[in-house]
């Protein structure tokens, strides 16, 4: 029963459980990034103009239909 917790949602969008610990880790690390960008253009408006919205939008287009 426990094991079911680790690997419902990752058999739900057809991974195992590594698998799907090394897609959340990336996508983690993207986001992270994604913020630093932001938050280096908060103060440096004329730095890093576009990159958290591209990172964002690509991250959408690889997770938006996972699992239909």
């Amino acid at each position: 029963m426990i094991a079911r917790l680790f690997t419902d949602h990752p058999q739900s969008v057809d991974e195992t459980y590594l698998e799907h610990a090394a897609f959340a880790a990336r996508f983690s690390g993207w986001l992270f990034l994604a913020a630093c960008a932001a938050a280096v253009h908060a103060l440096l408006p004329f730095l890093f103009e576009k990159t958290a919205s591209r990172i964002t939008a690509r991250l959408y287009q690889r997770t938006h239909h996972r699992g239909q």
